[in-house]
């Protein structure tokens, strides 16, 4: 008998490049489905980490666990991709990928959706929104908040 091999995604046609899973990252991807962001956290000190492992990097503790973040944060710096860094993003440039500080106090590498990518500039507050993936989950994706403090952006990107 072999040992398990990594989880698979179900073979569903893809139109972007789809983020895998791993045991540390199914709660991510778990609250994802219900378009809910959660962050892991580790309880030693208490501090929020991203991307989810199986100890925390600054302690090394393994006292960790998953706590609702609100998504909101600003663009820490910005790439603008004016051709596809993955076959399966053709089609979708330029998009900006950009760093993102999120309130919670970590760093998070998305997309801004909902503007030129052009425009997106550093140190401008970004929320939460949501891209649907393939095989249910819902892949983080950040739209600027207007001066209003509403989103620029439908909640969901098609």
């Amino acid at each position: 008998m072999s040992a398990p091999g990594p989880l698979r995604q179900p073979d569903v046609e893809r139109t972007r490049f789809e983020p895998p899973q791993s045991e540390a990252t199914r709660p991510f991807w778990a609250a994802s489905r219900d378009r809910r962001l959660v962050l892991q956290w580790c309880r030693t000190c208490e501090r929020a980490i991203h991307y989810p492992r199986d100890a925390c990097p600054r302690c090394l503790g393994e006292a960790l666990e998953f706590r609702p973040s609100p998504g909101v944060g600003t663009v820490y710096a910005i790439s603008v991709m004016p051709k596809p860094a993955n076959p399966l993003m053709a089609g979708r440039e330029p998009y900006a990928v950009a760093l993102i500080d999120l309130e919670d106090g970590v760093r998070f590498m998305s997309n801004v959706v909902g503007i030129d990518p052009y425009a997106v500039q550093v140190g401008m507050p970004v929320r939460l929104t949501w891209e649907p993936l393939s095989d249910g989950r819902h892949l983080p994706q950040f739209a600027p908040i207007s001066p209003g403090g509403e989103n620029e952006t439908s909640a969901e990107v098609a």
